[in-house]
């Protein structure tokens, strides 16, 4: 058997009652819905029976969807499942890099807490939305950008999937460019253009409150969104970069699959990235966890 890498989920992909069979079977996964309500004493209340509109909202749902990543990873790997690699989609890096140990879990949720403020707010200050381009190479989606103002790629997730930041008005007309090229553009329901910048102010502050926090070293191996590479230099920087850059989800994946991986598991709600990354490789293996059933499934 080849390596293995534990992929945290993103914001998305939340629903009502995620995470209650984690914390109810496995002790470590209840560890860390204690850990996150230790910070914001309403998460785990949230996750388990908040609605979607609730959920949905981005200051709600950073801090839940890395609670049941956290739990999952913790549950599987309380299983005997561990990673020789991790890495966090968007709002999931922070999530692997409290399982990496260089955040403790205290301050990796008051940092995803602070995250989600600082990017509602920066939706507040200036609008906008995602579209996801789908049936187009990558290459295509960046020149339909180019065409419109304030339009930007920003999560690169497969050889035919890219998402695109932009302005409301300019929504439906990136969908319409798309289509005329024989692709598809899907309006995402978000609450802001994140990985681009529409988030700027929110990469500031972001920088800002980062002064204080600690950051130790890995003890495995993180990919970055950033770069697509394992951290190395200035992490803080790297977390920052992410909040305001594209999403290198394709890179990340293909530069784990040079390294040796051939099982990739979802950490976290939904199966995603599952579906993602059989698109990007069609041979290696795909787990995910997210309640009993997916982690009693787990046999690696």
């Amino acid at each position: 058997m080849g390596k293995i890498a534990f992929v945290f989920s993103g914001q998305g992909a939340q629903y009502t009652g995620m995470g209650k069979e984690l914390c109810d079977i496995s002790p470590a996964a209840a560890k860390v819905f204690a850990a996150a309500d230790s910070v914001r004493a309403d998460t785990s209340e949230l996750c388990f029976t908040g609605d979607k509109e609730t959920l949905s909202r981005t200051c709600n749902t950073q801090p839940c969807v890395m609670a049941v990543d956290l739990a999952a990873a913790a549950a599987a790997a309380e299983k005997g499942v561990t990673p020789d690699y991790i890495a966090g989609f968007s709002l999931g890096e922070i999530a692997a890099l409290a399982f990496s140990n260089v955040l403790s879990y205290e301050d990796a949720f008051k940092l995803v807490n602070k995250r989600a403020q600082l990017m509602d707010k920066a939706s507040e200050e200036k609008a906008g939305t995602m579209v996801a381009v789908v049936k187009l190479p990558p290459e295509k989606v960046e020149e339909i950008a180019s065409r419109f103002e304030d339009t930007y790629p920003v999560n690169y997730n497969g050889p035919a999937q890219t998402v695109v930041a932009t302005t409301p008005e300019n929504a439906d007309k990136v969908a319409d460019a798309a289509k005329a090229e024989k692709g598809r553009g899907v309006k995402l329901a978000v609450s802001g253009a994140f990985h681009s910048p529409f988030m700027h102010s929110a990469a500031v502050g972001l920088a800002e409150y980062l002064k204080d926090v600690e950051f130790g070293t890995p003890t495995i191996p993180i990919y970055s969104n950033y770069t697509a590479k394992p951290y190395e230099g200035d992490f803080k920087a790297l977390l920052t970069a992410q909040t305001e850059n594209p999403v290198r989800w394709q890179t990340i994946v293909e530069n784990l699959i040079n390294e040796g991986v051939d099982t990739f598991v979802e950490v976290g709600p939904g199966k995603t990235l599952c579906g993602l990354i059989k698109k990007i490789n069609a041979d290696v293996k795909v787990y995910n966890v997210e309640d009993k059933s997916t982690l009693d499934a787990l046999d690696l």
